[in-house]
């Protein structure tokens, strides 16, 4: 799995590179009027490339840490549900709620 990795990294930055040495032309991106930016080409696409990845990663951890909130709450209500049910030891008493 180590080697295929490096492949597709390898390969990832390979068809960068040449897209990079194929597109240097300076290209402008331009905001409703209010903004403009003239830049390389690709770095325009090398941007554009990063916040994609930046943002699927943001909703991957938010994906993640709302699963992981889910598991925790659900542990604590199995946890007390056993203890609700648990048989009573010889000498101990049963709770009650006050």
């Amino acid at each position: 799995m180590q080697i295929v990795r490096w492949i597709v990294g390898a390969a990832l930055f390979l068809a960068l590179l040449f897209l990079s040495l194929q597109n240097n032309q300076p290209a402008t991106l331009k905001f409703y009027g209010l903004w403009s930016w003239e830049a390389p080409l690709v770095f325009i696409v090398l941007i554009a490339f990063a916040i994609g990845v930046a943002a699927g990663l943001l909703a991957g951890v938010w994906r993640h840490t709302k699963l992981k909130r889910q598991i925790k709450h659900l542990t604590r209500a199995d946890k007390a549900r056993a203890d609700e049910t648990a048989p009573l030891s010889s000498g101990e008493r049963p709770r009650t709620r006050d």
